[in-house]
């Protein structure tokens, strides 16, 4: 894809835009710096986040050239995304492999795009959130996948699993994986974008939903299965994440 002459620009120069943009690199290789990062060289199978208000630049090398996909986006989703830390300007290069399945995406969406019929907005919206799930899962599997901290996770996750109904602790599951807690807490909020703490209760947010579809056990028998002890303070944090209460939600699940 090139660029509409708008978005043309010297490489020498550089660029600030407006907008937040995905360019994905299917082919070739080249150099991308920015105000927060670079110079560094960039690959086919990369993705280069562009954020706004963020001087940048980037270009091809001359021997092999490049294709580049791109599409641009802004709004309060991907604000709150940059937020709460899942993209920052440090960082803004992905490595996600050749994906067929991501260039597709982005054919599909400069064909919604052209058309713009009814609808074509909240279409491209859910394509290009997708593709920021795409990009932030595969870059995070692919920088653990060579080193333990997979191993831990998924250590930690079959011990959350398996204790639900006990009173554990994010301390106790470290001490189970083996390591100090700040590390442990650290590695696993990168991995999973949540802090134990909040996996676990999240955890059994999701056990006690399956059991209110699928048992009558009282809501007091859910709390203390899926380890919150006290059945009054599941009752305000299921109501609190769940927009329901537990019998009104037992009702909605059941039809």
């Amino acid at each position: 894809m090139t660029h509409p002459k708008e978005y043309l620009f010297m490489p020498e120069n550089g660029r600030v835009l407006y907008e937040y943009q995905l360019v994905y690199i299917s082919r070739g290789e080249g150099v991308f710096s920015s105000g927060h990062c670079g110079p560094v060289k960039v690959y086919a199978g990369n993705m280069i986040m562009l954020f706004p208000g963020e001087w940048h630049s980037y270009y091809p090398d001359d021997n092999t050239g490049w294709d580049e996909y791109w599409i641009g986006f802004k709004g309060a989703n991907m604000d709150s995304k940059k937020a709460n830390g899942f993209f920052n300007e440090r960082t803004p290069v992905f490595n996600i492999g050749i994906s067929e399945q991501l260039v597709a995406m982005y054919i599909q969406a400069i064909e919604i795009a052209k058309k713009q019929e009814a609808g074509h907005q909240q279409m491209l919206a859910g394509i290009i959130n997708y593709m920021l799930g795409m990009t932030y899962s595969i870059s995070k599997q692919r920088t653990f996948r060579s080193t333990m901290v997979e191993e831990y996770v998924s250590r930690a996750k079959i011990f959350i699993r398996e204790n639900l109904h006990e009173q554990i602790t994010p301390v106790d599951i470290a001490g189970h994986v083996g390591l100090r807690y700040s590390y442990f807490r650290s590695i696993f909020k990168d991995y999973t974008g949540f802090p134990p703490s909040r996996y676990i209760t999240e955890f059994r947010i999701e056990k006690s939903k399956q059991l209110l579809t699928t048992t009558d056990l009282t809501s007091q028998q859910i709390a203390y299965e899926c380890g919150f002890g006290d059945p009054k303070y599941f009752c305000t944090i299921f109501s609190k994440s769940v927009g329901l209460s537990p019998l009104q939600y037992r009702k909605i699940s059941r039809g």
